[in-house]
């Protein structure tokens, strides 16, 4: 795995079934396994069933029309993340949750899966090494940013919550 490059993921969508809601926005940080930037990029995609929304996840996720007017097709963003991710490990908050999305995206849309098999979740990561502390009750992305004093400058925006992963990442590796 030391010779795969690291994909830290995050998307944001119209609500919580990927079934049924749609990915609007997908944040990447791109690293080398030693953590050193190569590039970070964000992707917003333009709703094709926006009616279908939860209007709670639109809130949270800030959409409005107006921002997403030249938004990427689902299927246009969705080239551009698997040519960027060739090869990389997955990393992400909650990792289950992006990758259910994209894997179902992948899926419907017949394109193959370019990242690496293998993912790691930093909510696990930091239970394995902070779940004795009683003073923490929440694995949150807030929480643990929160925690490790970093700083998260657009909550529940894609490319602002993967870099805040890549450095939630790199604080729980020193531990």
């Amino acid at each position: 795995m030391r010779k795969h490059n690291l994909a830290f993921i995050d998307i944001e969508t119209t609500g919580l079934d990927f079934i049924n809601h749609e990915i609007i926005e997908i944040g990447c940080v791109i690293t080398t396994s030693k953590l050193k930037l190569i590039e970070k990029f964000e992707l917003k995609i333009k709703p094709e069933h926006i009616e279908s929304a939860d209007p709670v996840s639109l809130k949270i996720t800030h959409y409005n029309e107006e921002d997403w007017s030249s938004a990427y097709t689902l299927k246009d963003a969705i080239k551009i993340l698997i040519e960027k991710v060739k090869d990389c490990i997955m990393v992400g908050q909650n990792v289950s949750f992006d990758s259910g999305f994209l894997e179902y995206v992948f899926s419907k849309n017949g394109f193959k899966n370019s990242m690496h098999y293998h993912k790691l979740d930093t909510i696990s990561i930091a239970w394995a090494k902070l779940h004795n502390d009683p003073d923490l009750d929440h694995f949150s992305l807030r929480e643990m940013c929160k925690r490790f004093d970093i700083e998260n400058k657009k909550p529940h925006s894609a490319l602002s919550d993967a870099y805040a992963t890549y450095e939630l990442y790199k604080k729980l590796m020193k531990l």
